[in-house]
């Protein structure tokens, strides 16, 4: 049975787009497939702390050594890992947020980026640690962007996910939501028609 991992990113809840969208890829999958493990996480129930100095100290200190408090703060990060590193699909429902990502989206990427962990250090570079995963982002984004013009956030997505080793990304959008009901209707369009397309 396929793991899939679905994080949704959004601060807006049953509003989303984003999530909308990435439920009807989840259900596309199950329908595909013999049946998902389905892990959630929603950052607009549960958000993830951004990573600080008391929290980037916990994770530098030996196990040996951590006070309670950051033997917690240790644990909910290894948590993170855990399930990014069970999953066989990571679905990710991903809203532009003035022409990026959202600020707990970076949290949990800083989270589950660890080295020794998600990826190594080597004498020719980083290596990802993290193969043989699919990813698929859903993005939502108000306007009309390139990647590398006034959106930043699938190519950042697309290098970090690269960084700890899944390359198998597949970006399905939906763009000019916020330009009339026009604009919105063909990008929703355009995105659920892929959505319908996927493990066809």
């Amino acid at each position: 049975m396929t793991k899939v991992l679905h994080i949704n990113s959004s601060i807006t809840g049953d509003n989303s787009v984003s999530r909308e969208l990435s439920r009807e890829l989840i259900e596309r999958l199950a329908q595909a497939s013999e049946g998902i493990e389905l892990i959630e996480r929603d950052f607009s129930k549960e958000p993830i702390p951004h990573l600080d100095g008391a929290r980037l100290g916990a994770l530098f200190t030996p196990a040996e050594a951590r006070s309670a408090e950051q033997k917690d703060v240790v644990a909910f990060a290894d948590q993170l890992i855990d399930e990014l590193m069970q999953a066989d699909t990571l679905v990710i429902a991903l809203p532009m947020y003035n022409f990026s990502i959202p600020s707990m989206l970076k949290a949990w990427v800083d989270h589950v980026a660890r080295a020794g962990v998600t990826f190594q250090y080597t004498d020719t570079g980083p290596v990802g640690l993290l193969s043989g995963k699919k990813a698929y982002l859903v993005s939502a984004l108000g306007g009309k962007h390139e990647a590398g013009g006034s959106d930043f956030m699938r190519p950042y997505m697309k290098l970090i996910l690269n960084f700890v080793g899944i390359t198998d990304i597949e970006f399905i959008s939906a763009d000019g939501l916020s330009m009339g009901d026009e604009p919105r209707a063909a990008g929703l369009a355009a995105a659920r028609e892929t959505i319908s397309q996927i493990a066809a």
